[in-house]
């Protein structure tokens, strides 16, 4: 069997449930496995009581007793399933309890700033028993306050890489008291550009810090890393099959460009309840303003986040909806990692994302610890081929509604509840201007949007266009409202959108003896075959389609296990699949020549989903330049000219090396991280002058300070003094007379010289 390259036995980890493993039994006998059977100290639990966790999640049972045991874990579970408590409640129990002097034992790196918060509010929850100090440390928020943090010695920092990275360089920390490292949903760090910053935080760590890398999905950039930066090891993959909860419920609604928005407001305001909390995801911060001003407008109380947001405001709104004072809330993709919002019911994709793995991250924020919830999408044609990707990725059917009242996930909104919101959203647009404005802006940012967007597959592409997505008849989740239940106008509309005439305009508008009849006539007989076979073909498929719904509407009972018993005296059950099968090669590709490369990969679907790289501009980077004859030549030549759009030829681009300064490490990140702040702020709060007056109280602690009177003639003693002590700057009046003071003293002094040489 091939092992996974960089983990250490991944047998320990690949045996999820086995109830006839004695080993489990024995562990899982006080409580039914619960968090007493971990061996854990009294505060730790009675802190995981408080909290509400009763029984621990899969990945909480399999992750913390590796942990507790110091083994370095890699573990990639489906979001939602737990993965903080699965690295916060090790932590609490290796720290123990408070040390003031040993300073930091215990670093959290995390992508966002609010998942970040998130998790600092978790160790006050988890941890209240325990008596651990933790500090955060945000890009965006003072860093004196970052420095005073980190002299009072915190045991835990939980911080975002590139401002605790810039505090490390300015202090010239050298981390060595750390011992325990996580790095929580560590596929967006990557994908954030932050590989530099982790690459030069991970080397001012010590080598005997034990590492927990934390993600909901695996790409190769985490395999390698774990490699490199990790010692032995252990791979946990829970529930990677099912990258959603089956709690989830996914609908597509398919729209208009022109009528996205009217869409959104038909789902708000007329299916999903009130009362329920729902969170849009928008493509740009500039489509976040605008749904928040037609939302205010409409009457919807909302809140929006986006990465440009003041720190305050965006900590200020998360509460508004968190503590549910708002029911919408409209954010850009920076929420959609790991914020854990735990009374979510809806999410609204108002911009289909371009990546798989962009899709499970935002959906996965409602359905989360058993919890139900409801993923809407709203589709338009230029994002049908995401669609099918996304289906790919999934590995689940794509089904399209083409009767009316057909069950699908995709579908369409009643054209009615379309043209009420659409019209009413054209009267708030001609009364105010900000509206029209903003909406101009919206579309520019879409464009420049589409221009970076990733395209989508080839085979994508392809298909799309012989799914029936343009008969796409009505979504099943309106069927319930009986009052827009108008299937005769349905009818009436499709039977129009689907007629297409027997002859062309010239032939129906034209007279028989015409010029044109009598061409387009000799072209149709002309082309008779061809007409004749693309009908059979239209006429087949619609025979095939109506055999599947004839075959999926046929249930059959399912046997029982008492019946397959009485029917077979053997039964032969395949083996249980481990997740090690995942990565065995095909049988037959093994009977295959040794030589033979196949095309396409196994697992493409998946690995484009989950890829941080692309390969083509990886590929771009590393070109062969004929010109040159070196490597550090071959670098020059690309680094020296550009292509710009704008001014439309090539242009000469700096080094990347200049403004940036190179680390211990070897990485070179920019200067800016290296400033004098440090040192204004040590002069400012005086902590150099308080450290040195302690140790002179340490060296002297019998010295009498000289004080002095406080009566009437001391007071007024200590003013004659003040008056007559002389200003350190003076202004140039004083300055010209003391110059003619020294003028007239130079003058006596050379007229007594003459006299005395007289007397002589």
């Amino acid at each position: 069997m091939a092992s996974l390259p960089g983990f250490a036995n991944p047998d320990e980890t690949v045996e999820i449930n086995d109830p006839s493993d004695d080993k489990v039994r024995k562990k899982g006998s006080k409580k039914g496995g619960g968090f007493q059977s971990m061996g854990l100290s009294y505060n730790v639990l009675k802190g995981i009581t408080k909290r509400g966790y009763q029984q621990p999640t899969p990945i909480q049972r399999k992750t913390i007793p590796l942990v507790l045991e110091g083994r370095d874990v890699v573990a990639m579970a489906r979001t939602g399933s737990g993965k903080t408590a699965c690295f916060l409640i090790p932590m609490f129990e290796k720290l123990k309890m408070r040390s003031a002097k040993a300073g930091a034992r215990a670093l959290i790196l995390s992508p966002t700033r609010e998942l970040a918060l998130q998790t600092l509010k978790f160790i006050k929850e988890l941890g209240r028993f325990v008596g651990l100090k933790s500090s955060v440390i945000l890009g965006g928020d003072s860093m004196d306050d970052q420095f005073s943090a980190i002299h009072g010695n915190p045991d835990v920092i939980v911080a975002t890489p590139g401002r605790f990275l810039h505090v490390c360089i300015e202090m010239e920390l050298k981390l060595s008291s750390i011992e325990y490292v996580v790095l929580d949903e560590a596929d967006r760090l990557y994908e954030m550009g932050l590989g530099e910053q982790l690459t030069e935080i991970v080397a001012r760590l010590p080598d005997a810090r034990q590492t927990v890398l934390f993600s909901a999905t695996l790409p190769k950039v985490l395999v390698e890393f774990a490699k490199a930066g990790l010692n032995d090891p252990v791979l946990l993959r829970l529930d990677v099959e099912s990258k959603i909860p089956e709690e989830l419920q996914l609908w597509y609604v398919t729209v208009r460009p022109e009528e996205r928005v009217a869409a959104l407001l038909v789902l708000l305001k007329s299916h999903i309840d009130s009362e329920q909390q729902t969170v849009v995801f928008a493509a740009t911060r500039h489509h976040v303003e605008y749904l928040h001003m037609i939302l205010d407008r409409v009457g919807l109380s909302n809140t929006y986040i986006y990465s440009n947001l003041d720190p305050s405001a965006r900590k200020i709104n998360a509460a508004k909806f968190s503590t549910g004072k708002v029911k919408v809330l409209v954010v850009t993709d920076v929420a959609a990692r790991g914020i854990d919002i735990p009374q979510l019911d809806n999410v609204i994709n108002y911009n289909f994302p371009a990546k798989s793995k962009l899709f499970v991250h935002r959906v996965g924020r409602c359905a989360r610890a058993g919890r139900s919830g409801t993923a809407y999408s709203l589709v338009t044609p230029d994002e049908y081929p995401y669609l099918l990707d996304l289906h790919l990725f999934l590995g689940r059917p794509l089904t399209i509604a083409t009767k009316i009242w057909s069950e699908a996930s995709v579908g369409r909104i009643p054209q009615a509840l379309l043209e009420e919101q659409h019209g009413a959203l054209l009267s708030l647009h001609e009364t105010n201007a900000d509206l029209v404005s903003m909406r101009t802006v919206t579309e520019n940012a879409y464009k420049q949007y589409v221009r970076s967007r990733p395209a989508a597959s080839s085979d994508s592409n392809r298909r799309i266009k012989e799914l029936p997505f343009l008969t796409c008849g009505i979504h099943p989740i309106f069927r319930e409202n009986e009052e827009y239940a108008e299937e005769e106008r349905e009818n009436l509309l499709d039977k129009m959108k689907n007629y297409r005439p027997q002859g062309t305009i010239f032939e129906i508008c034209g007279k028989n003896k015409s010029q044109e009849y009598q061409v387009m006539k000799q072209k149709r007989s002309f082309h008779k075959d061809k007409i004749n076979t693309f009908h059979d073909t239209l006429e087949q498929k619609e025979n095939e389609a109506k055999l599947l719904t004839n075959k999926s509407e046929l249930t059959l009972p399912k046997s029982s296990s008492e019946d397959i018993d009485d029917a077979f005296d053997k039964v032969i059950l395949p083996k249980k699949r481990k997740f090690e099968d995942l990565y065995k090669k095909n049988k037959r590709q093994k009977s295959r020549d040794d030589n033979f490369i196949p095309y396409l990969p196994a697992d493409r679907h998946t690995e484009e989903g989950l890829a941080v790289n692309n390969f083509q501009n990886e590929a771009s980077k590393v070109q062969l330049d004929l010109t040159c004859d070196s490597e550090e030549g071959m670098r020059r030549s690309t680094q020296m000219k550009k292509w710009d759009r704008k001014k439309k030829k090539m242009v000469t681009v700096q080094d990347k090396r200049v403004g940036k300064i190179r680390t211990e490490s070897g990485v070179w990140i920019p200067a800016t991280y290296k400033g004098n702040r440090y040192a204004q702020w040590k002069e400012k709060s005086k902590i150099a002058q308080a450290e040195e007056s302690d140790n002179e109280e340490i060296a002297t602690p019998n010295v009498k300070l000289r004080t002095e009177a406080n009566t009437h003639w001391a007071r007024h003693n200590k003013k004659l003094k003040l008056k007559q002590r002389k200003p350190e700057l003076k202004t140039t009046d004083e300055i010209m007379k003391a110059r003619k003071i020294a003028e007239k003293k130079r003058n006596k002094q050379k007229k007594r010289g003459k006299k005395g040489k007289r007397n002589k």
